[in-house]
């Protein structure tokens, strides 16, 4: 079996296969809709089967239910000559990811858009599956914030994300280099702060620049587009909206957030450089509110609802420089009234003010693992990135958590040392590195290792200028990550590496079908590569902490 991820147990009971052709009937049972849809849209189409609606004991023909006795992510397919494909799932989510286990039986003529073999014979094979996820949490970071993604290539990662059985995009929205969602109460988000005129391109430290101006933003109908086709995947979108730091394009637009009493805050523009921003915004009643009415609109553009993490907002509330408040008279006098404990006690009161502000309305936090300094609220969450420290700590103080340290899954870190790296940034992290990742902290007890939700990889796209860049940083790791995600697999040092390579050679067939520009395993492609553009590699391994 050449599946990815691997699956919790196969059985081949049987030499054949179920036939599929233009006479397949496909019947649906009660909350299988989405799935259904998605198998005549998409594999539908793929391959040119109509997918008829038919009678549930047809031969041959294909059948989805939910079964409440299993797990809600889990699924069992089977498919039996002379019997059909069928697939149960725990739920509706579980009998999606059956059809992404199905899609990947019929081979790599699955994942085009449209048949490229019309008279080809096509067929299951025949064989049991029966499969559940390790974790609930299996994410994604997009930073669409650096480098604008358009929407169509958000759309195109949910796809992506699918096809892998992740189930969570974190969107990170805004930074200090743009403001990528449209706020109606503030236009000057997306008229000023969306786009910048020039970009460092490659490493802070380079001198070279891309002298065109660089924006973009989603529309709050996009969002809503986002959103929609995203839950059509059983996948959520988690937006990130940065405060206290990580905000220079929002004061770029609005001077008045900003520590007015110490910078001129008019003459701020958005930045266009990497790094970590010294103007933050300012500790004050009219930034609260701001925010406020930020968050309202966000909130009615991601709703909540009873399937998966749709209740979280990200708040960013990391890499606060405290370089302004320590000068503001202002910042100071909030310090005083409120008793805090200097300038890092007014980072975790900006935390925990919207922290309540999001709990008042059925909503948790989560944030990057810096906002447990100063403690939190019970019901916060933190994306530990800082390595296992942050996590260990959150997960033990009984704060869920989400496991993404820098070292390991940030994808935007090299795969390899060679000097045909393009922008070659950080630590070395092979696909092996990535594929013996193990989310869980060392040292945890049953009790506390529940809170972690699971583990996410993220791509930071600082020196990823397009979708092309995106695409080599995330895979073929992606896939392996994925693996880590989903399946139970034993300890890293007793990984079956070269089992998954062997499953890889297939999945790559799946990736070029795809359209994907991973990196190939011999090497950049000569197109992949950036001669001349300075990176900041990090020799050795990275700390294991």
């Amino acid at each position: 079996m050449e599946l990815i991820p691997a699956p919790r147990a196969v059985e081949e009971p049987a030499d054949g296969g179920v036939p599929l052709g233009p006479a397949t009937t496909l019947w649906a049972g009660p909350g299988t809709e989405r799935t259904e849809r998605w198998l005549r849209a998409t594999l539908g189409a793929a391959l040119g089967l109509p997918l008829r609606p038919g009678p549930r004991d047809a031969p041959d023909g294909v059948r989805l239910l939910v079964d409440g006795t299993l797990e809600p992510e889990a699924y069992r397919l089977g498919a039996v000559a002379g019997q059909g494909v069928e697939i149960r799932g725990g739920g509706p989510a579980g009998v999606f990811w059956g059809a992404q286990t199905l899609r990947q039986l019929l081979g790599p003529d699955a994942f085009r858009r449209a048949p490229v073999r019309p008279d080809a014979a096509l067929g299951v094979p025949c064989r049991t599956v029966e499969d559940a996820p390790r974790f609930r949490w299996r994410g994604l970071l997009l930073d669409v914030a650096r480098h604008f993604m358009p929407k169509d290539g958000v759309l195109r990662y949910l796809d992506l994300m699918a096809a892998h059985k992740l189930n969570v995009l974190h969107l990170h929205l805004t930074d200090d280099q743009g403001w990528r969602i449209e706020i109606k109460r503030y236009p000057k988000l997306t008229e000023k702060a969306s786009w910048r005129p020039r970009t460092k391109f490659g490493h802070r430290a380079s001198p070279l620049w891309d002298e065109k101006p660089h924006g973009g933003y989603y529309t709050q109908d996009d969002i809503r587009e986002i959103v929609a086709y995203a839950a059509e995947r059983h996948i959520t979108v988690v937006p990130e909206i940065d405060v206290p730091g990580h905000s220079q394009a929002a004061i770029a637009a609005y001077p008045e957030l900003g520590n007015t009493d110490v910078v001129d805050t008019t003459a701020l523009a958005v930045w266009d450089t990497w790094g970590i921003s010294a103007n933050v915004l300012a500790p004050t009643d009219t930034t609260l509110r701001f925010y406020e009415g930020v968050l309202e609109e966000v909130l009615e553009l991601f709703p909540a609802d009873a399937a998966g993490f749709s209740e979280f907002v990200h708040i960013g509330g990391d890499e606060c420089p405290k370089g302004q408040w320590a000068e503001s008279v202002t910042a100071k006098t909030r310090i005083t009234d409120l008793g805090l404990d200097g300038e890092a006690g007014l980072q975790s009161w900006f935390i925990g003010h919207f922290d309540a502000w999001l709990a008042a309305r059925g909503r948790r936090l989560i944030g990057w693992d810096e906002i447990l300094e100063g403690g939190l609220a019970p019901g916060a969450a933190v994306s530990s990135w800082r390595g296992y420290a942050g996590g260990a700590a959150a997960a033990r103080a009984g704060h869920d958590v989400v496991m993404c340290p820098e070292q390991y899954v940030y994808l935007d870190h090299r795969q390899a040392p060679g000097a045909d790296e393009p922008v070659p940034l950080g630590f070395v992290r092979t696909l092996e590195d990535v594929y013996r990742f193990e989310p869980v902290p060392a040292g945890l007890t049953g009790q506390e290792a529940r809170h972690v939700l699971g583990t996410q990889a993220n791509v930071w796209t600082e020196a990823l200028e397009d979708s092309a860049r995106v695409d080599y940083q995330a895979f073929p790791r992606l896939a392996a990550f994925a693996e880590v995600a989903w399946s139970r697999l034993p300890a890293p040092a007793e990984r079956d590496y070269a089992d998954f390579e062997r499953r890889m050679t297939a999945h790559y067939r799946r990736l070029d079908a795809l359209g994907v520009g991973y990196r190939p395993p011999a090497g950049p492609r000569p197109w992949q590569r950036r001669p001349g553009v300075l990176g900041r590699p990090i020799e050795g391994p990275p700390p294991n902490r």
